[in-house]
């Protein structure tokens, strides 16, 4: 599975870009007001960054200003991938967009026939939101599921990318149902790793090698 590291914060970004974990970067308006910066200068700073798609997002609702604004995007960098709302506006514009070879990320995706319809708009990238799903009393999973199902029976190529995630729960359930991408915020990615488990062994061992007084 895919990490794409979901923030807009560059100094956070070239971080996890040394460790050779990081498959690309989504971004969406509420980061962008969050790091204080013109939009096209910092997706502009990140893709010098990072190799694999960055997702910088349309801000308006219509089909017209969202292609206009999608060319815009588009020019800021070769791996500018245009993040688009999952209305028919959006499903329409998609088309357009990867007709002309863009890449596109349906975001805001709530159901399995949302994910059908972007499919067939050869979308790149589906962003189905877990975590908002789970606030309101649904399994955020099955929706992952569903769409896996769906895009299999028929061969689509649009990836899976698993937004709104907001645990390490979150993260293996995507992985074993299939997510093509997760993307994340930092902190939840540096607790993938975490264990006390590993903690205490990890302890003993260096405990351990202290005693023997010896260096490699």
């Amino acid at each position: 599975m895919k990490f794409f590291l979901d923030t807009a914060d560059v100094d956070e970004i070239r971080q996890w870009n040394e460790t050779g974990l990081l498959d690309g970067v989504t971004t969406n308006p509420s980061l962008i007001l969050k790091s204080g910066r013109d939009i096209r200068e910092v997706l502009a700073e990140i893709c010098d960054i990072v190799e694999g798609p960055v997702s910088g997002e349309v801000a308006s609702t219509d089909y017209d200003s969202m292609l206009s604004e999608g060319r815009k995007l588009a020019k800021v960098a070769s791996n500018i991938c245009i993040k688009l709302p999952t209305t028919m506006d959006g499903v329409r514009a998609c088309r357009t967009l990867t007709d002309e070879g863009h890449m596109v990320n349906m975001t805001l995706c709530f159901n399995a026939n949302q994910a059908l319809l972007c499919a067939k708009a050869n979308a790149s990238f589906i962003s189905p939101f877990i975590g908002r799903l789970d606030d309101m009393g649904i399994d955020g999973m099955e929706l992952i599921e569903e769409i896996r199902q769906v895009y299999d029976n028929y061969d689509f190529e649009t990836e899976i990318l698993a937004a709104s995630v907001r645990t390490v729960n979150h993260v293996k359930a995507c992985a074993m149902a299939g997510a093509d991408v997760a993307t994340l915020p930092p902190s939840t990615i540096e607790k993938l790793v975490k264990h006390p488990l590993t903690d205490s062994g990890l302890a003993a061992f260096v405990a351990d090698w202290e005693k023997t007084g010896q260096t490699i």
